[in-house]
């Protein structure tokens, strides 16, 4: 046994081909934990661990304290608004993401909402089944292409999802505050740098963004009044951007046309959402980067990262505090 070796938590639910790659490797020892895990344990399984990966599991302070002698944290996706970053950061220790393992799977989910929605899949397919050949009419389908959807946020998830609209033949349009507009343009895609005034332009509405304090709550009851009583919102990104509430009542009546649900603010969702009740909307428990290919993508990204850090070359573009590095 080398005798720096590494110890290396990971979620019992990690892909097999995360496993696969740290068994390649004589100088880590990989330990497999619950990931619904009570934190006191959790804790007790931190103390002597160097690196750790985390699916749903949050990770703060008091974990970091309980955790002796980490070196690297890495989260089997990208969203990490679980994870309290300043605290790594001021230990020096690199929290790193999945990279775009998952990208291709949420942006086809977000094409696949906005294709369920604009072809009324949930309401034909029952009629069908009931006999109600007749009812087709009663709420036509509608075409994506020559309709116009405002993609919020063009990083790894949002740029693949304006390129599958592009090829649906939809104006493109992009809201990102931290992108160039030569950036956007170059992808073939409108800038607009107000929110506001985009909203009212947009048949689809789909969002790709972090979720952070500046985002949070970030399409609310007034952005929702602004939009087409006929556009469809889709959200992929984080619970707690789009106001529930907000979106419920929109729903309700039928000042929008519809939504695409794979996020919610409270998760598993408690059953008195309102968004539950409701036929025009499409929901999935936050499945959206969630596939076979996915999986093995990001288990792979994920034991790649923490050996990276071990081998003391980190993968920067995975880093999330990049700071820690120099």
């Amino acid at each position: 046994m080398p005798v720096n070796r590494k110890k290396v938590l990971l979620p019992e639910n990690l892909a097999p081909a995360g496993w696969e790659l740290v068994r390649t490797r004589e100088d880590v020892e990989a330990v497999a934990y619950p990931p619904s895990l009570s934190m006191p344990e959790f804790h007790k399984f931190l103390v002597d661990a160097n690196g750790v990966a985390l699916s749903f599991t949050p990770y703060g302070a008091a974990e970091l304290a309980a955790s002796r002698a980490m070196q690297v944290v890495a989260r089997i996706g990208v969203g990490y608004d679980s994870v309290e970053v300043p605290a790594l950061t001021a230990r020096k220790i690199p929290l790193m993401i999945a990279g775009t393992a998952n990208s291709v799977s949420v942006a086809e989910h977000a094409l696949f909402a906005m294709l369920t929605l604009a072809k009324r899949a949930t309401v034909l397919d029952p009629l069908v089944r009931a006999g109600r050949w007749h009812d087709r009419y009663g709420d036509m389908p509608v075409d994506l292409a020559g309709r116009t959807v405002l993609v919020v946020g063009f990083g790894r998830i949002g740029t693949r999802t304006a390129a599958r609209c592009r090829a649906m033949e939809m104006t493109v349009l992009v809201y990102d505050p931290y992108v160039p507009a030569e950036t956007v343009t170059s992808a073939g895609c409108e800038p607009v740098s107000d929110l506001d005034a985009a909203l009212p332009r947009a048949d689809f509405l789909t969002l790709h963004c972090p979720k952070t304090p500046e985002t949070v709550g970030l399409i609310d009851a007034k952005r929702l009044a602004s939009m087409k009583p006929r556009a469809f919102l889709v959200n992929t990104a984080r619970g707690g951007i789009v106001e529930e509430a907000a979106l419920a009542r929109a729903l309700a009546e039928k000042r929008l046309a519809g939504a695409g649900i794979d996020v919610f603010a409270t998760e598993p969702v408690p059953a008195d959402n309102p968004l539950l009740k409701l036929p025009s909307v499409i929901l999935s428990p936050h499945m959206a980067g969630v596939t076979v290919e996915a999986m093995a993508r990001s288990a792979r990204a994920t034991v790649g990262n923490i050996l990276s850090v071990f081998d003391g070359r980190p993968i920067r573009e995975n880093v999330v505090n990049t700071e820690v590095l120099d």
